[in-house]
This record gives C-alpha cells, structure tokens and sequence, in this order.
C-alpha cells in the first residue's frame, strides 16, 4: 500500500499544479478609461434567465431596467439599444433620470407593417426625449440578413430623417458597408461592427485592436471626410475556439482593453457590445452567443475591472479538489480489489492507474464548469449530464479494472449480456461504459464534421474518459477472436471525423485538436476489443 500511496500523492500534486497553472491570475494592462473615464457607449438588453424576444410583445418590468442602468452608470453615460418591442421603449425614460444618453434602435426585417410600427415608435421616442436620444439606428445587420435591400432601407431611413432632429445612422458588419456605398448617402454617419472572433478568418484576442484599426481605416478609406462609429466591437467570456479566437475571460478582458485604449489614441467613438450576457442568443450562435457581456447573465455583477489581473478559472481550488478526491476514489477502489482478492500490483500496473488518474482528475472540475455553461436545452443538459457522469464513474471503473487485468467485452456481449453482468459485473461495467463513450463521440464528432459552427468541443470529459479506456486496452492481455463490427465502424466513424474536424477547423483551435486527440485514443481502444470465441 506504501507504493498505492506514493502513487496517490503523486497524482494529487500534478492535479493540484495543473489548476493552479489554470487558475493563475492574468496580468492586464493599465486601465484604458483612466481615473474617472468612462465607455463611449454598451449595447443594452434587458432580458433576464428565460426571458427573450421571440415570443409575445410582453413588456419588461421597468424595475429591471431601472436596476441594470444604475450598475452601468458608473461605467458609461450612453447606451445603444436595438427595438422598442418587450418594454424596450421604456429606456429613454429610465436612462434620462440615471443622466445617461441613448442610440436609439429601431429594428427592421422582412415584416413591413412591423417597421411602421418601429418607426413609428422609434420617431415618437425621440421627439419626446430630444435631451436623452443622442441619435437614432434605422435597422441592424437588415442588409447582412437578406431582409431589406438597399433602395428599400434608404427610403426607410431618408423618411425617418425628415422627420427627427437628432442624426441617423444605419449599422452593419463593415462588409456590408463597402458592398452597399450608396446607403452612407442617406446617414449622417456610418456604424460599422467589428468583431474579430466572427471574421471569415477569426481573429485572435491578441490582434484584435490591429484588426479594428485596419478596418476602420478600410471604411474611412471608402467613405472620406465621414465619420465612422464603431457600432459593435467585442470579445466573447465562454464558448468554443474558432482557429485561433479563444473565448475566455482574460481574453475579453485584454482584447476589450487594447481596442478600448487604440480609440482614445485615434480619437473615434467605440460601441462595446454587450452590457449583460444574454443567455436567449445561445438559441442562435451556441454557447458563445451568450457570454459577450461586461456583466454575468445572472449575478448582474462585472466579469472583471479594466487594469486588474482576472483568472480564466478563479474557483480552481475546488476543481482541483474534485480532481484530487476523483482520484482518491480511482485509487481506493483498486485497493480494495486487491484487498479482497489478496493480490499484489506491480509497479507499472500502479503507474498506469496514476497516468488515468492525473488525466482524468485534471479534467474534471473542467467538465463540471462546462456543464451549466455548454446547456441550454433538455438535450444539451442530458448530453452534458451524461459526459459528466462518464467522467466521474469511468476512472473509477478502470482503476479497478488496472487492479485486476480485466478488459473490454464487445457491445454485442453487453446487449445480450445478464449472463455476464452477473459473472463478471466489473467487465460489463466497462463495457457499458465504453458504449457510452463511443455514443456521445460519434454524436459530437459526426456534428462537428456537418454542422460546426456552432457546436463546442466536450474536449474536458472526452479527456477524462478516453485516456483512462485507451489505458486499459493497452495493459489488459490482448483477447483472441475476431474484431466486432460495431466496434470497427464507430472506430473508423472516429478516426475519419478527427482528421476532417482537424483540417476543417485549423492548427490554430487547441480545442479541436485535443478533442480529435480524444477521438482518436477511443478510436484505438475500440480497435482492440475482440468478440469472444462463438
């Protein structure tokens, strides 16, 4: 047992130096807003937990509005809004008596007798807030969606301008600007959103303010002597890699800082988008649509202040405690085989369960993290659930099976197998367990290969999983019979989606290659599993 206990804290400190690693505080540089400074402007949205805007025209409770100007007050004294639906209208009002201004949104799409309605709206708002309304958008990203063509939106906006005192602008992706020139005609200034992550080649954090000044210079090249808002600029706290783009909160925190910094240089108006993540954007761009805020969704509370050092992970002490007692429980349950079969373990047999155990238990308080933050629906919450729970009862298996030598049945066996869960129940565990294993992958992987944009990479419990199953294939004696079809068609499934999610995806996405990583170790350990003789 000495030997199982060198192991065991062996395992502990390489957990515990891994999150610390994780969890270290990230130094940002100095405050771009000085002493007393404050944002240009923050795009604004009310909608709280379930709320969204998609169902019926029902009303915000103003006390919720009233309460989130107040937090972002101190930190701006404009904000842009988007519609005048769901309580929307009520903003001017509240931002006039928190002395803040308002880029008033009036939201267009394919349904004429709704833009009457926001127009409408939108030009009765501003005559009767002329102090609050510094300036009113006609239509976002409308020419990006296909749902207005230009000769259409330069009339709505031409009308909207007759009839209001204030300027009005028009906002799209800079693209859209330089393909549709004939509408800065009809603005008084042009809105352009930059946002680097979403770029045809993503951006990473660390060139994100080369990026938007490059692309400002582009559009003030196109359009010379106007001036050029930056309507939308940000940087997603969570979600999947796109090449190089990683969401995190440091990354937010620095890309936010940098660009923030170059507008003061340059002297150009910045919109940062968002005030508050908005948990309903995950229906339409993933989990990342929902982390662009300056504040968590639901604690209301800042996600970091400018110049202060922020960790990606600042409650790693209790992931590494999960990991440590996730490798406790590893350790403990091969020591009571060997217990109660009264055998020894070899030394390398003991490394192999401390390689499980450090890969498996460095992942986990990941996994956990990512449960909340990857689910949205009752399928993302099962599917989530499910990995989390394969990440905490696979190790657990394995350690016992390293203990004992037992290998993998085949799924036909485990399907059919009351016979052998009763003879040999730590067999058919694991054969359970690596059918489970191999459903979510081939369901991660194939919708990784046909429909990525959207999808994270469960790179965390992949790890957790797979590394412990491709161990025990490998010390467990080789079993004779012949390779079980199932088992070869989901290894090739595997294999082939880790090479085209690779391609597809860049070098550059750490996260899709340490998934592929996984994809391939499970594909090997299927490799190995033989059918039993008959």
């Amino acid at each position: 047992m000495r030997l199982a206990a060198a192991f065991f804290a062996l395992s502990a400190a390489a957990i515990l130096a891994v999150w610390a690693w994780l969890g270290a505080p990230i130094q940002m540089p100095a405050s771009p807003l000085g002493t007393a400074g404050k944002l240009d402007c923050v795009s604004y949205a009310p909608f709280r937990g379930d709320q969204d805007p998609f169902g019926p025209d029902v009303p915000i409770d103003p006390r919720q509005i009233e309460e989130d100007l107040a937090r972002l007050a101190p930190l701006t004294g404009c904000i842009r809004t988007y519609s005048i639906d769901h309580g929307l209208d009520q903003i001017p009002e509240i931002a006039g008596r928190h002395g803040m201004k308002v880029m008033l949104g009036v939201w267009l799409s394919n349904l004429p007798q709704l833009n009457r309605h926001q127009v409408e709206v939108g030009i009765a708002l501003t005559r009767r807030f002329p102090d609050v309304v510094q300036s009113i958008v006609v239509g976002n990203e409308v020419l990006l969606r296909g749902e207005m063509s230009a000769p259409d939106l330069i009339r709505t906006i031409r009308e909207v301008k007759a009839q209001v005192t204030v300027p009005v602008t028009y906002a799209d992706v800079w693209e859209f600007w330089l393909r549709y020139r004939e509408v800065a005609s009809a603005v008084d200034f042009i809105t352009v959103h930059i946002l680097p992550y979403w770029e045809d080649v993503p951006i990473p954090a660390g060139e994100a303010a080369a990026h938007v000044e490059s692309i400002r210079r582009e559009v003030a090249d196109a359009f010379p002597n106007r001036e050029i808002l930056i309507g939308e600029f940000g940087w997603p706290s969570a979600g999947r890699m796109r090449e190089g783009a990683l969401p995190s909160p440091a990354n937010q925190a620095r890309a936010l800082s940098d660009v923030v910094a170059q507008a003061r240089a340059a002297n150009y108006r910045l919109n940062v988008i968002e005030a508050f993540d908005q948990p309903w954007k995950r229906q339409l761009e993933g989990t990342v649509g929902g982390h662009w805020g300056l504040y968590d969704a639901y604690s209301r509370d800042p996600k970091f202040s400018f110049g202060a050092a922020i960790s990606n992970h600042p409650r790693w002490p209790w992931q590494a405690a999960l990991g440590i007692a996730l490798a406790a429980a590893q350790f403990m349950a091969a020591a009571l085989l060997l217990r109660r079969r009264a055998i020894a373990l070899a030394p390398s047999r003991w490394a192999a369960v401390a390689a499980g155990t450090i890969a498996s238990g460095a992942v986990f308080g990941w996994t956990i993290e990512n449960v909340p933050i990857e689910s949205l629906t009752a399928g993302d919450w099962l599917r989530s659930i499910a990995w989390a729970g394969l990440a905490l009862l696979t190790p657990i298996a394995v350690g016992a099976g390293l203990a004992c030598g037992t290998g993998f049945p085949c799924f036909f066996e485990v399907l059919a197998g009351r016979e052998l869960a009763r003879r040999r129940p730590l067999s058919f565990l694991l054969g359970a367990l690596l059918m489970g294993a191999t459903v979510l992958a081939v369901q991660a992987a194939l919708g990784l290969a046909f429909d990525p944009r959207y999808r994270d990479f469960p790179f965390a419990p992949a790890t957790g999983v797979t590394v412990p199953l491709l161990l025990i294939s490998l010390v467990a004696p080789p079993a004779k019979g012949p390779h079980p079809a199932a088992e070869a068609a989901a290894a090739a499934t595997l294999g082939l989606s880790a090479i085209y999610i690779a391609l597809n995806e860049s070098f550059a996405n750490w996260q899709a290659l340490w998934f592929c990583a996984c994809l391939v170790a499970l594909a090997v350990t299927l490799m190995r599993v033989r059918a039993a003789p008959g």
